[in-house]
């Protein structure tokens, strides 16, 4: 009975969500999921430089749909679900690739150390998986926090430079190449804020659950 309860508060939660989703900052959210089966594509098949494209058109247009929702109020209950799914999506595919990349290396250090993408991948499935639960709840999952936003930054960061300057599959690597010890030192500081991400979240996320089972 429960589960029907929670299939149609989630029902619900995503009728509502229809009311103003049809907005410039939703177009682009729905664009960077869209491209990211292209990513893994050209990742995969060696073309390392529309790979880069991608990921730096879409990284834009994250940038700019928030910009673009507050400056033209529209702002929607589906954007705010929407775009973070988008980021989380991305973070997770490009982390997936890396790792499968890294973890085919003959050098045993950098296979040893690309499981590292695995606690994006796992984090982010958490979050996603973890939202529809909350909605399902009726509950709102927070919006982006500072801790988030800064998490979401170092990844795009650390990620758009190693595929510049990676040994490996850098596109500008002829010029400049990272040492392995430089990409480890990036990656791990990228993976740490990521995870204190992910507990700034707790707090919130247990206040609501308390709140909720406090009121039956």
């Amino acid at each position: 009975m429960s589960n029907v309860k929670g299939y149609e508060t989630l029902k619900e939660q995503f009728m509502k969500m229809n009311d103003n989703a049809l907005t410039i900052p939703n177009i682009l959210s729905l664009f960077r999921i869209i491209v990211i089966p292209f990513f893994v594509f050209f990742f995969l098949s060696g073309n390392y430089v529309v790979a880069v494209s991608i990921i730096f058109i879409s990284g834009l247009t994250d940038l700019f749909d928030g910009k673009i929702a507050r400056h033209f109020n529209q702002i929607s209950e589906l954007g705010k679900l929407l775009d973070p799914a988008a980021d989380k999506l991305t973070q997770v595919t490009v982390s997936f690739t890396f790792f499968m990349h890294y973890a085919g290396l003959e050098d045993k250090k950098m296979r040893m150390f690309s499981y590292i993408f695995l606690l994006f991948i796992i984090k982010d499935i958490l979050m996603i998986v973890g939202s529809f639960v909350l909605l399902s709840l009726d509950i709102v999952p927070r919006s982006a926090i500072i801790f988030g936003k800064i998490a979401t930054m170092l990844f795009y960061l650390v990620m758009g430079t190693l595929m510049l300057f990676s040994p490996t599959f850098g596109v500008f690597s002829r010029y400049f190449r990272y040492s392995s010890n430089t990409i480890i030192v990036l990656v791990s500081i990228s993976a740490f804020s990521a995870l204190l991400a992910f507990c700034s979240y707790m707090p919130h996320t247990i206040k609501n659950l308390k709140a909720r089972k406090g009121k039956g």
